[in-house]
């Protein structure tokens, strides 16, 4: 047998359908009753007369008179012998109690309910608002942890773990599009070990930091990106051709003295289809070694796609073509 304990008026009558129970059953209505404050109080604690569906069952097992809710069990008193058609009989009366029309009753449940609703829907706002606000701070975290692992702690350029990531989408999009060229440079300090040897490694850091300070001068912020591999080894996306390349290329060299040594590769409309990854980031490493083959402090340009070498009209750049 069960019954919903929604409002106060619920409670009593249940409370009062189970000493007249005990008496049916022969059991000892003084001790229930005292019993019976203990269930009052447990039920409420658990969730009675709150406004919202609270259902509790009535069970005879083993001549005890018991009451169950979620996973509770409340033993009220012993009983006697039992008859089915007392079981009947006090069936039927709970089934009538818990079909009250007392307008009075009814209304206490309706404005109940519609309490016990809005605060639920109050609840449940603040706490999808407060749920939002932790998502937006474990992102924040996550962006900031994000930015930390692919930033060089020394120059706070992005590092290689970024220039992989970064350099894939923008050759990927490029290759797609066909609209925007895009240029990758790779960079080289001219004999570091050396200088870092001769002055000490603060020299060497501040040294790091003023490389890092040019490459972010020469390029347009949120649109290219400069990094640092870790060492002397630098790199820089350009989202332009080789002759703009070419251009940052002569400021970078001039602004560290003609000690530098750069690498150029450019991949463009005119770019073959099976270009892969790989085989732009040779093209700048190739252009690299060879700057380095000519005597370092300049960049070479490598362009698979003609057969033209000339100059880009400055001193310190020289052009080569891969037939």
């Amino acid at each position: 047998m069960r019954i919903d304990l929604a409002v106060e008026p619920d409670l009593q009558n249940f409370i009062g359908f189970l000493m007249e129970s005990v008496r049916h059953l022969q059991g000892n209505a003084f001790r229930a009753s005292h019993a019976s404050l203990e269930l009052i109080q447990r039920l409420r604690a658990a969730g009675a007369c709150c406004g919202q569906p609270f259902s509790v069952r009535v069970q005879i097992q083993n001549y005890n008179l018991q009451v169950h809710w979620d996973e509770n069990e409340f033993a009220l008193a012993q009983t006697g012998a039992i008859e089915q058609s007392v079981i009947e009989q006090l069936r039927d009366s709970l089934r009538k109690s818990t079909e009250s029309f007392d307008p009075e009753i009814l209304t206490q449940r309706n404005e109940a309910m519609v309490r016990h609703l809005h605060e639920t829907r109050e609840r449940a706002e603040r706490e999808l608002a407060e749920l939002q606000v932790e998502l937006l701070s474990r992102q924040a975290e996550l962006q900031i942890s994000i930015r930390e692992a692919e930033t060089d702690p020394l120059t706070m350029l992005p590092n290689r773990r970024a220039f992989d990531e970064k350099l894939d989408q923008a050759f990927r999009h490029t290759m797609r599009q066909r609209v925007v060229p895009l240029s990758l440079m790779m960079l080289d300090l001219d004999h570091f070990k050396s200088i870092n040897d001769e002055h000490g490694h603060q020299f060497g850091d501040a040294y790091l930091n003023k490389m890092a300070h040019i490459l972010r001068s020469v390029i347009r912020e949120s649109v290219d990106c400069a990094f640092r591999f870790g060492g002397d080894e630098f790199a820089m996306m350009i989202h332009a051709d080789f002759s703009t390349a070419c251009e940052k290329a002569r400021q970078v060299i001039l602004q560290m003295e003609g000690k530098v040594s750069i690498g150029i590769a450019s991949i463009d409309q005119q770019t073959p289809h099976d270009l892969t990854l790989e085989g732009f980031i040779h093209q700048a490493d190739s252009a690299l070694y060879e700057a380095k083959h000519r005597g370092r402090g300049r960049a070479v340009v490598y362009l698979c796609h003609r057969e033209d070498s000339q100059d880009c009209g400055s001193d310190c750049i020289a052009k080569a073509s891969c037939v």
